[in-house]
Formats: structure tokens, C-alpha cells, sequence
């Protein structure tokens, strides 16, 4: 089985890329909805014993933890040192399920793979990247961001340059949708010689 980590800097259309991988029969492991389900369940206990009143009704509240955590590098190494074993016990889970049932080719979804030590987890890299111009649009389009938090976001990820270096494969969102979904196909019929 090989193992495709898929990572990108924030706005650069790495979800939807996964979703490209999920529609051609790739079973995919998303670290983001990972941690939505965990903040629901498992790590919620965790993360409010060691931020109080970041927890509402069983789930944590996102944007209060973002609050707390945001440009503070403390903060972060806690709640990092809550939230990165529980997903990677998640990943390990979900890998030795399609290595059992002999699936050729498998995503790992790690935003910060290159950050947290992820390419040796990994057979191949797959980096999604978009123009300057079209991620900032992207990230300030969504909602609760500034230019503030952007800044802050892109100073702990390594650069888009650096993670198109080290990449196996490069896909550009920025050439549209059909040019990604295109790329997606030529991965897989590398990777897994379908």
C-alpha cells in the first residue's frame, strides 16, 4: 500500500483536492476533520483542563481556543501536545484498516506535514499550491479572519516555495477545477497503476 501525504499552506485548495481523491476511490485520512470530531469527543476533557472555559456543552469552542492559542507559542505547544498524538492514533487506526484490506493507495490529509515531522510517515508528497494572490483572497474571504491572523497562520508554515521543492507531486488549484481533478487522475494512475 502506498501512503500519499497531501499538505499545503492555508488557502491553497487542499481540502478540495482531498475531496478529488475521495471521488476517484482514494480512502482519505482529513487531520482537520479529525480534530473537529475530537474537539466533540475524546480530547474535549483535555483541552479543558488545560484551557478552562474553552469547552461548551461537550465540544470545544474553536474560536475561543483560537483566542487563547493564537501568537502564543506556549499555548500552542500544550494544545499541540494534546490534539497531534489523538490524531495520529486516528491515522494509525485508519491505515493498518485499508493496509488489512489491501488498498493499493491511501491520502493522509496533514496540513503541517512538513511543520510536525510528517514525511517519514509518508511513501510520496503530494503539495497543492495556488498563486500569492488567489490563497490570500481565498483565506481573507473566509470567516473571523484578518490580515493579522493570515500573518500569523503563514509564519509557523514552512514556505509555499520550500513545500514545492520537497514535493513528489505539485498540484495547482490556481489553474481551476478540472486542471486539479486532472492532476488527481495522473497521480492515482502513477501511484497505483489505475
Amino acid at each position: 500500500m502506498i501512503v500519499l501525504g497531501l499538505t499545503g499552506s492555508i488557502g491553497m485548495g487542499k481540502s478540495t483536492t482531498a475531496k478529488m481523491f475521495v471521488g476517484a476511490g482514494v480512502p482519505v485520512h482529513d487531520s482537520d476533520e479529525t480534530v473537529h470530531r475530537l474537539y466533540a469527543g475524546k480530547a474535549a476533557p483535555l483541552v479543558e483542563a488545560a484551557f478552562p472555559g474553552t469547552v461548551i456543552a461537550g465540544s470545544v469552542d474553536r474560536t475561543e481556543l483560537a483566542r487563547r492559542v493564537l501568537g502564543n507559542a506556549a499555548a500552542l505547544k500544550t494544545l499541540e501536545a494534546i490534539v497531534h498524538p489523538l490524531v495520529r492514533a486516528d491515522a494509525d487506526a485508519f491505515l493498518a484498516r485499508h493496509r488489512a484490506a489491501a488498498a493499493p493507495l491511501v491520502v493522509l490529509d496533514i496540513p503541517l506535514l512538513f511543520e510536525t515531522g510528517g514525511r517519514n510517515r509518508v511513501d510520496k508528497v503530494v503539495v497543492v499550491t495556488a498563486p500569492a494572490n488567489i490563497q490570500r483572497a481565498r483565506v481573507l474571504a473566509r470567516p473571523d479572519m484578518s490580515e493579522e491572523k493570515l500573518a500569523a497562520i503563514l509564519a509557523k508554515q514552512v514556505p509555499d516555495a520550500e513545500k514545492r521543492r520537497q514535493a513528489d507531486f505539485v498540484i495547482d488549484t490556481g489553474e481551476g477545477m478540472d486542471a486539479a481533478r486532472s492532476a488527481v487522475g495522473a497521480i492515482i494512475a502513477e501511484l497505483s497503476g489505475r
